[in-house]
């Protein structure tokens, strides 16, 4: 079974760049030697250490200091495989900056197995000289698809809402960050509540809620331009928009008759379609994959679960998919379709769980007692989600090979973290 990578990512005081504390890597971690990046020693150095960082936030590698290396060559020519074979490293890492000027910046980048004493990968990155930063995390994800068969997502961005107090008032603040939390830009700021935001599958677009004209608003920006626009309002109450795969409907939670019902908005002509009809609370909806299939949170079984229903029987009565405990909710499909992870409550506490189609039983992933919003990265392989500790908010993590992450907040709250999708 592949490993599912989670991080947690929180801001820090005014949203100082994040930084995520690894409390725990993985048992069995991929041993690499990152060799420094040969040309101009500012940029190589700043490449190197954000390739380190990027692969070690992970967990899932551990990256043996330059210090402890019998030998450090520069080039394929120069590496004797015994001397990385005696600190038990699997992958050598190779770089050099080809050419740099004040408009264009190239990096190669070659991996070599220790084991098969080959080399695995070459590959080269055009950037700019100000994005050094983004060029470093399209290495990172190189290194990382080449080791794990993975598509890496350090390149990918991490969408989230922040609460704190300012004027003895609320101000919340919808903020877009790097996926190591650096580069954070606010969207939007307000001192009415802004809640469920999520990217289109294109990642070009977000959709989230607005309290900020006194009533709820759903409103879909563009990352780049910022420019946005309503896409739907309620006098009464609206929530988790959802994209479909293919970007052209949102599901939604709409309380049009006084009882929460999923609705589903055709962007192209703004046709409303009701899809639930019941008098119990139906919320919190998502898209299978190939955008057949419509979960969603229900109470109509006396508590909170998760039900299914599929959009080519749209009149069909809703399936139900969780039976373990009486509180499973905001759930997500994964990538392939074959399972989801949603917030179950075992004990009292309220934990990040996964459930495979094909078993009969929850696992539960976390071990914290108030979990919540979990989302999932466009590899499949990471989830990010917000958890309430001692009072702290913070965004905290783990991974099934065994890493943990954590990271507290130094002022105020962060909550309903989304994963976009891949960037290039």
């Amino acid at each position: 079974m592949k490993k599912i990578l989670v991080i947690f990512l929180l801001p820090q005081l005014i949203f100082a760049e994040l930084v995520l504390e690894i409390t725990q890597g993985s048992d069995d971690p991929y041993v690499i030697a990152l060799l420094d990046f040969d040309g101009d020693e500012i940029i190589a150095k700043q490449i190197t250490e954000i390739v380190n960082n990027d692969l070690n936030r992970t967990g899932e590698f551990k990256i043996i200091s330059k210090e402890k290396l019998l030998s450090s060559p520069k080039s394929e020519e120069e590496i004797n495989f015994n001397d990385f074979k005696l600190l038990n490293i699997d992958y050598i890492v190779i770089g050099a900056l080809d050419s740099e000027d004040q408009f264009n910046l190239s990096v190669s980048y070659q991996i070599f197995s220790v084991l098969n004493e080959n080399k695995i990968r070459t590959s080269k990155v055009l950037g700019i000289p100000n994005k050094i930063k983004q060029l470093a995390h399209y290495i990172s994800d190189g290194i990382y698809e080449e080791v794990t068969g993975l598509k890496g997502v350090a390149s990918t961005k991490i969408l989230y809402v922040s609460e704190q107090e300012e004027n003895n008032k609320s101000l919340y603040q919808l903020v877009v960050a790097d996926a190591d939390g650096a580069n954070e830009q606010i969207l939007l700021k307000s001192y009415e509540p802004i809640i469920s935001p999520a990217w289109s599958p294109d990642s070009k677009e977000i959709a989230y809620v607005s309290f900020e004209t006194g009533i709820a608003r759903v409103y879909i920006q563009n990352i780049s331009s910022g420019k946005r626009r309503v896409a739907i309002q309620n006098t009464k109450q609206i929530s988790s928009p959802a994209w479909s795969p293919n970007g052209n409907f949102l599901s939604l939670t709409m309380y049009q008759d006084g009882n929460a019902e999923i609705y589903i908005l055709n962007l192209k002509n703004n046709n409303l379609t009701r899809l639930t009809n019941h008098y119990s609370i139906d919320t919190e909806s998502s898209w299978s994959p190939d955008g057949s299939s419509i979960m969603f949170t229900s109470g109509r079984s006396g508590s909170p679960q998760l039900y299914e229903i599929k959009l080519s029987r749209f009149n069909s009565k809703p399936k139900r998919i969780t039976f373990e405990g009486n509180y499973n909710a905001k759930g997500s499909y994964l990538k392939n379709g074959d399972g989801i992870i949603f917030v179950h409550r075992s004990n009292n506490d309220f934990k990040i769980a996964l459930k495979y189609f094909n078993e009969n039983f929850i696992r539960p992933l976390t071990e914290s007692k108030l979990d919540e919003s979990p989302s999932i990265s466009p590899n499949g392989n990471v989830i990010i989600y917000a958890v309430t500790e001692n009072g702290e908010s913070l965004l905290s993590g783990l991974t099934l090979s065994g890493a943990r992450f954590r990271l507290p907040a130094k002022k105020g709250e962060v909550r309903e973290p989304a994963w976009s999708g891949f960037l290039r």
